[in-house]
């Protein structure tokens, strides 16, 4: 089977990993292309992913967006014809990929998404539609998909995405190295909202209030942005640790004491680890944090006030650790698995 893979942003990477390495180990043929943002192309790099680059953000509004999906849409449709020649790709996988999506619609491609927030409105009713199978987790209930057009198409699997994709995940303790951390005193790790998001566009009042307050009370505040802008923002407010290259960003949660993020999926990766995690986001919450919430795996920041910053006591190890092969299984059904 010829099976084509799109990434684009950096934590489909990860996602699609174990994806990539059991297709490929049960014999299939698989190919991959990347966008441009973020650490998407670095990570591809560090996880020796061969790829294709093939367009990159357009902005955070919605016309450019439009303006995006069209254009790297046609891009992907005229590689596809050109890479798989008469033979053709016989499935298309996305993580929230709209490109693959369309191109692959286009194309006559049999297609699968996934993703495990809800409420991307405007890209899930892209993909939902278009594609054949549309994979997420079993909190998040139907009916909150029937919009999008997903009736019929689901595949639900229990637990994280993270717990499949960290399944043979080990920290390295190269990374404190790396970044001169001191594994005797606390570690934060801190991640930008997504700024550029059509579903997080407002400013963080409360984020930015415990970006000040950890600078002022923390040596050692390890700050990954997202884009650029914010990168030059916080290099020039001072008190930050800063990486300058895509780094093992699981090890560096797996030994702090705390994590912060707006986003979702290194919330994620800090409870599949066993790192007490505060959630910053703004927006609406989905099912899957509103489980994590409810069963005290994650907190919800409202008041900076509340975080506290100490060394952790040690973890008593507990993991859950999922086959990947049963994700993978699920994103295969429009061709009858692999």
């Amino acid at each position: 089977m010829r099976v084509w893979v799109d990434l684009t942003n950096s934590p489909h990477v990860l996602v699609m990993r174990p994806v990539i390495e059991t297709l490929r180990a049960a014999g299939h043929e698989v190919e991959v292309t990347a966008r441009d943002f973020a650490q998407t192309l670095a990570l591809c790099e560090r996880f020796r992913i061969d790829h294709t680059a093939i367009g990159h953000h357009r902005g955070g509004r919605l016309s450019a967006k439009g303006v995006g999906l069209a254009q790297r849409s046609a891009a992907l449709v005229r590689w596809a014809r050109r890479r798989a020649g008469r033979a053709g790709f016989e499935l298309a996988l996305g993580h929230g990929s709209n490109d693959v999506t369309v191109a692959a619609a286009l194309l006559r491609i049999p297609c699968a998404t996934t993703f495990d927030y809800e409420w991307a409105t405007v890209q899930h009713t892209v993909n939902c539609r278009l594609a054949q199978a549309v994979v997420v987790p079993e909190a998040i209930p139907p009916e909150r998909l029937a919009r999008y057009g997903a009736t019929g198409k689901l595949g639900r699997y229990p637990g994280l995405k993270e717990e499949y994709y960290l399944a043979d995940f080990e920290p390295d303790p190269a990374i404190l190295e790396e970044l001169e951390l001191d594994p005797a005193a606390p570690i934060v790790v801190v991640r930008t909202p997504p700024s550029v998001s059509l579903y997080h566009r407002f400013e963080h009042d409360t984020f930015g209030a415990v970006l000040a307050r950890l600078r002022e009370g923390t040596d050692q505040v390890v700050v990954l942005p997202r884009t650029p802008e914010q990168r030059e923002q916080l290099r020039e407010a001072g008190g930050f640790i800063l990486p300058e290259r895509a780094i093992d960003a699981q090890s560096l949660i797996a030994y702090a004491d705390l994590v912060i993020s707006a986003g979702g999926t290194m919330n994620r990766e800090a409870v599949a680890l066993g790192t007490p995690v505060w959630t910053s986001f703004e927006g609406r919450l989905g099912a899957v944090d509103e489980a994590l919430i409810a069963d005290g795996r994650l907190r919800r920041l409202t008041d900076p006030d509340e975080v506290v910053v100490a060394k952790r006591t040690a973890s008593d190890g507990s993991r859950v650790r999922r086959d990947p092969r049963d994700f993978t299984r699920l994103l295969t059904a429009p061709v009858g698995g692999f």
